[in-house]
C-alpha cells in the first residue's frame, strides 16, 4: 500500500505542481482546498485513483477531524494560507483565523493522530531588512518580520520547531521560500517576474518602484523538488530544523531584473522610480539546503523571464490581465 499525504492548498500555485509531483510517485494524495481561485488547476488528474480531493475550507475543524480520522496519513504539507503582504494586509481577520487558527489546529491534529511527518511552507520574508545591506542573511539570522504575512509565518515557525514538546515520534520541518514566478497549472500574473514580464509582453509601459532592493527568486517547481527532498530525507536530516529554498546566485534587485528583462524586450518602456526605503530587503544564502538535502534548483530568473514571454506572446494564456490570476483585486 502507497504512502497517504494530505496536502492542505493543493489546488493552488504551488500546491497543484505539487500534486502531480506526488501522484507520479505512486502516493496517494489526499488534496483539500477551499477553491478561492478556482480548480481548474486539477482538472487533468481528477481521475486519478490516488488522489482524493476535499473541497472545504483547513478553519472548519469538524471537516478537519473527520479527514484524520478517515485517513492515516505519512506526511502533511501545508501550503492552505493567504499568500502575501498586500492580500494579508487587505483581510487582516481572515488571515490570522487561516495562517494562525486554523494552522494551530492542523499540527494538533497531526500529532493527536501520530503523522510523522509535518512541512510548512514559510517564507523568506521573515528576514525583513537586513542589518548589513552588504551581506546575506542564513537560516540562523535574526527574524525580522514586517508584514502580516511574515509575522505569522513566523510565529508558527516558532511553534512548530522550538515551542511544542520534541518527540522522536514527530519530525517537522520548515521551507523558507524565496520569491517565487513561473509557470504553474494555477497561474499567477502578481507575482514580480510575472508581472514585470507580461506587462512588458503586452507592451505595456513598466513602473519600478526602488530598483536597488534585494530579494531572492526560485521557480515555483523547485519548491515542489525541495518538499520532495525533505521528504525523501532521513528524518534525523530534517526535524526540527529550518531550510531557505532558493540558490545564492539567484538573488536580484529589481535594476538586474530589469537588465534581464531588456535581453528580452530591448525596447521595452521602462519607468524607474525612486524609492529610498523598502522594509523588506534581503539577500538570501542557501547553502545549507544544498548541503544536506542536495537540493538544487532546475530553472533560473532569466529562463522564467522567457516562459513567461512565450506564454503570453503566443497567446497560451489569452487573458493574462484575468481577475482570476490575481490574488488580491486587480484593474488591467
Amino acid at each position: 500500500m502507497s504512502e497517504t499525504i494530505l496536502v492542505t492548498g493543493g489546488a493552488g500555485y504551488v500546491g497543484s505542481i505539487l500534486v502531480r509531483r506526488l501522484l507520479e510517485r505512486d502516493i496517494r494524495v489526499v488534496c483539500i482546498d477551499n477553491l478561492m481561485f478556482g480548480g481548474e488547476a486539477l482538472l487533468d488528474v481528477w481521475g486519478h485513483p490516488n488522489l482524493r480531493f476535499v473541497r472545504g475550507d483547513i478553519r472548519d475543524e469538524q471537516l478537519m477531524q473527520s479527514i484524520f480520522n478517515e485517513e492515516s496519513f505519512h506526511a502533511v504539507i501545508h501550503l492552505a494560507a493567504i499568500v502575501g503582504d498586500p492580500a494579508c494586509a487587505r483581510e487582516p481577520e481572515v488571515t490570522r483565523s487561516i495562517n494562525w487558527d486554523a494552522s494551530v489546529n492542523l499540527l494538533n491534529l497531526t500529532r493527536a493522530h501520530k503523522v510523522r511527518r509535518f512541512i510548512f511552507a514559510s517564507t523568506c520574508s521573515n528576514y525583513g531588512k537586513m542589518a548589513d545591506p552588504d551581506g546575506y542573511v542564513v537560516e540562523d539570522s535574526t527574524l525580522a518580520p514586517v508584514s502580516l504575512y511574515a509575522e505569522l509565518k513566523v510565529a508558527f515557525e516558532k511553534l512548530l520547531l522550538h515551542e511544542i514538546e520534541k518527540s522522536p515520534e514527530f519530525v517537522p520541518t520548515s521551507l523558507r521560500f524565496a520569491t517565487v514566478y513561473g509557470l504553474s497549472h494555477r497561474m499567477r500574473f502578481d507575482l514580480t517576474v510575472n508581472e514585470f514580464t507580461k506587462e512588458l509582453a503586452l507592451g505595456k509601459e513598466l513602473v519600478v518602484f526602488g530598483e536597488q532592493f534585494w530579494r531572492p527568486y526560485c521557480h515555483v517547481a523547485d519548491f515542489s523538488n525541495a518538499m520532495l527532498a525533505v521528504l525523501d530525507a532521513p528524518e534525523e536530516k530534517v526535524a526540527y530544523d529550518v531550510f531557505n529554498v532558493g540558490d545564492t546566485s539567484e538573488n536580484y534587485t529589481k535594476g538586474m531584473l530589469i537588465t534581464e528583462l531588456l535581453k528580452v524586450y530591448p525596447d521595452a518602456n521602462i519607468k524607474r522610480v525612486e524609492k529610498k526605503e523598502d522594509p523588506r530587503d534581503y539577500r538570501v544564502r542557501f547553502e545549507k539546503i544544498e548541503n544536506t538535502l542536495g537540493f538544487k534548483i532546475s530553472r533560473t530568473v532569466p529562463e522564467g523571464i522567457r516562459e513567461i514571454h512565450d506564454v503570453v506572446t503566443l497567446g497560451i494564456i489569452p487573458e493574462p490581465e484575468n481577475q482570476k490570476y490575481y490574488n488580491i483585486p486587480h484593474s488591467a
